[in-house]
């Protein structure tokens, strides 16, 4: 298991000692290093790349909110660092604010707590997976005030607890097993029904739940965003994984390239609007198929499509999962061609390449755009094998992807010359039940 690296800093010696001892103790927890003030922090930051930083709030020189300051510093420069901070000050309002930069991975710890190795263990664990965590005390501030007189059922006091606790409102979905659009208008109505009659001191507890949901919301939104942008898992990745962007690394995968045979002579004579419906309805059948057997869909460009199994995450059956979702792309591909027969519209047929091998991954681009990118032969050979997957409904791998997945059907090409290689290249055609036999 690898253990969550994490960065001490504290100004007084003696908590900052305690505290390194108590982790000591958790095994998914590993001090790299400490920090005695706010420079300090960010230097040693830089240098160790922690995946948590535990801080306190009052640091040296000024003895303000250094702590602070140099923890939203860290995660300007690696926006995946996770931030515990350690206060003895009780404040709802200090906590509320820290949360509402729309940021996920902050906690939010008193002190006078930290005795508990659970409680700061969990914080570190749930921050260095984008989490957020409030002191149960914060949170009994944030709720006492607002519910003084307010009749609540049992819903809406878990409801409060939740909202106080900085859960997101997927989360709490789940947990009611409702939809976020359902809990969203939960929490409006729990809103309006606690502002009824408020007096200031309840009136200043919901304006701060307001701002912790309202911190929420942005949160996820700007999650969602990222995740439509990105490959699927690339976004999670990024959130949760401070040396992700700089990081290059060497994973062994199967590539797959799906192509429509004769796309050129269907975009021809069929009307834009229709053609743009059905690469539509492809695109996410396809889809549906990859991500069903746990690959990552890197790119559509017009009517090919890449996608990656063993990548961002390892997967030890790679191979045997992409062989499984060529054979899905094909069954939803014809249920589809017979739905456009039925309109009068031209048939999809599919050719996939099966690639398997070594490939550095990394964020590549520039300043202003990166993109998920896997370098390697293995790419240009699925794109190659592809070619070779004639007539429509043929899969055609490569030796390795073969042996990833030997109890298939596969039938022996023998060794093929493909385009832009010296080498002719062992291949083999998929034949199955699944799988058209054209």
């Amino acid at each position: 298991m690898e253990r969550i690296t994490v960065l001490l800093a504290d100004d007084n010696l003696i908590v900052r000692e305690g505290v390194r001892a108590l982790l000591a103790y958790d095994p998914a927890v590993e001090v790299v290093g400490v920090a005695g003030d706010r420079d300090e922090l960010v230097a040693e930051a830089e240098r160790l790349q922690p995946r948590v930083v535990v801080t306190d709030i009052r640091m040296p020189p000024t003895f303000q909110d250094e702590g602070i300051e140099a923890a939203r510093e860290v995660r300007r420069r690696h926006p995946g660092t996770g931030v515990v901070v350690l206060s003895q000050f009780d404040s709802a309002e200090y906590a509320v604010a820290l949360l509402a930069d729309g940021a996920a991975g902050y906690a939010y710890l008193l002190k006078n707590h930290i005795d508990d190795p659970g409680r700061l263990g969990s914080a570190i664990r749930a921050v260095a997976a984008g989490g957020s965590v409030i002191d149960p005390d914060i949170v009994r501030a944030l709720v006492d005030p607002a519910r003084d007189e307010s009749r609540l059922d049992a819903d809406d006091e878990q409801l409060l607890q939740w909202v106080a606790q900085g859960r997101p409102v997927k989360a709490i979905a789940v947990s009611r097993g409702d939809t976020p659009e359902a809990v969203g208008a939960a929490i409006e109505r729990l809103f309006l029904a606690l502002a009824k009659g408020a007096g200031a001191g309840r009136a200043d507890a919901l304006r701060r739940l307001r701002m912790l949901h309202t911190a929420i919301l942005a949160r996820e939104e700007q999650g969602e965003t990222l995740s439509r942008l990105l490959p699927g898992g690339i976004a999670e990745k990024l959130r949760t994984d401070a040396g992700a962007v700089d990081r290059t690394e060497r994973l062994v995968v199967t590539v797959l390239m799906s192509d429509v045979r004769g796309y050129s002579r269907i975009a021809e004579g069929t009307d834009p609007a229709a053609l743009a419906g059905q690469l539509g309805a492809h695109r996410q059948a396809m889809n549906g198929a990859i991500l069903g057997a746990g690959g990552t869909v890197m790119q559509y460009v017009g009517d090919a499509v890449m996608a990656v199994f063993g990548a961002p995450d390892p997967q030890p059956d790679h191979a045997e999962r992409a062989v499984g979702a060529a054979c899905e792309m094909h069954a939803r591909q014809r249920v589809l061609d017979a739905e456009w027969a039925a309109r009068g519209l031209d048939p999809f047929g599919l050719g996939i390449g099966l690639s398997t091998g070594e490939v550095a991954a990394a964020m590549l681009g520039s300043a202003e755009r990166v993109e998920y990118t896997l370098v390697g032969d293995v790419v240009n050979l699925a794109q190659r094998l592809q070619d070779l997957a004639r007539p429509a409904g043929t899969t055609v791998a490569s030796e390795p992807t073969v042996r990833g997945a030997p109890a298939r059907p596969w039938e022996p090409l023998g060794n093929r010359c493909v385009k832009g290689r010296e080498s002719t290249v062992v291949a083999y055609r998929l034949r199955s039940g699944d799988q058209e036999d054209a």
